[in-house]
């Protein structure tokens, strides 16, 4: 379990970063060398390629060198962990929903029911 809170953290934490989310995006479209990925940043080469480290320390990217070029591509298994949480995050938080629906409901009945009540009461001190 700590291993896989700990992949998880190393995901979200490679996410959180806009440059490292553009350069998934951009490989979800297909593989590319590390200058093509690199093209669209104002930034230093050794800047970017701390960018892909992060990435493929977190398992979101797979790197392999033939000759002077680098060629990376997108490892989507390292998103099911994330995928999995979301969903367990998710299923919590519609329940919570779902009981605080009926929470509201039964607010509304109660209510409703007294004010049933409370007419009922000044109709009889009336007579």
């Amino acid at each position: 379990m700590a291993n896989q809170s700990s992949r998880l953290d190393q995901v979200f934490s490679a996410l959180a970063d806009p440059t490292r989310r553009a350069i998934v995006m951009r490989l979800c479209a297909g593989e590319a060398s590390v200058g093509e990925l690199a093209d669209p940043f104002d930034m230093a080469l050794p800047s970017f390629m701390k960018h892909i480290h992060v990435l493929e320390t977190s398992g979101l990217l797979l790197s392999e060198k033939s000759g002077r070029v680098r060629t990376c591509r997108l490892s989507p298994d390292a998103l099911l962990g994330a995928e999995d949480w979301f969903q367990q995050q998710r299923a919590i938080w519609e329940a919570r929903l779902d009981r605080f629906e009926a929470y509201v409901i039964k607010l509304k009945k109660e209510r409703a029911a007294a004010k049933r009540s409370s007419r009922a009461t000044k109709r009889k001190g009336s007579e």
